[in-house]
């Protein structure tokens, strides 16, 4: 198995987000900022990451009847990890991201690479999936974050980027500002592949 293809793929030919449409709960929701963006990122990874080392360790010894609730308790466990520390050590991204940490335990994108690598694979190449996945996950989020922040509040990571002059478009942090961020930038990278795709036939 080719590893590097197991962790490209997650960020490019099967991004979880602008190419399979998965887990768009969240990030429908906390990308009003980048700093969201990074921390829901950052913190789905993890929980990916673990959860299918643990998955791929355990894969042989699990009971396929009862495989689902295992790996909804083994990612539930490490939901809960990353929910305390977000707690401890950054309150105010606790605030911000609200209920959308604790409803990882129930993301498509885990269960899914769960349920469909993780169990079937060696802790390796798990590793590759997960982190290409997490990878492709989190750019996307920080994409849409940055769309959204700079023309819906005029700020980068919190900071102003424009003069006094500058009238944000409000919309653009307010749930139809995700859907229209999403939209262009989708439309924008399909047009780049079929750019590419017709460059490379007419070769």
């Amino acid at each position: 198995m080719n590893l590097v293809k197991e962790f490209t793929k997650g960020i490019l030919k099967e991004n979880p987000i602008f190419v399979m449409m998965l887990g768009l709960c969240p990030v429908l929701a906390v990308t009003t900022s980048v700093v969201n963006g990074i921390g829901m990122g950052i913190a789905t990874t993890f929980v990916l990451l673990a959860s299918n080392i643990i998955i791929s360790a355990i894969r042989k010894t699990i009971p396929s009847s009862i495989r689902i609730p295992t790996f909804i308790v083994i990612i539930a466990s490490f939901v809960t990890i990353v929910e305390l520390f977000i707690k401890a050590y950054a309150p105010e991204l606790d605030r911000s991201l609200g209920i959308f940490i604790p409803l990882i335990v129930v993301n498509c994108i885990i269960l899914g690479r769960a349920e469909a690598f993780a169990s079937k694979n060696s802790i390796f190449a798990s590793i590759m999936d997960a982190l290409g996945v997490g990878v492709g996950f989190t750019g996307a989020l920080i994409v849409i974050s940055t769309v959204r922040e700079v023309l819906g509040a005029g700020t980068i990571l919190g900071y102003p980027i424009f003069g006094s002059g500058f009238q944000p478009a409000l919309i653009m942090i307010l749930p139809p500002g995700a859907f229209i961020a999403m939209g262009c930038i989708i439309g924008i990278l399909n047009k780049l592949k079929q750019k590419g795709e017709s460059r490379i036939g007419g070769i």
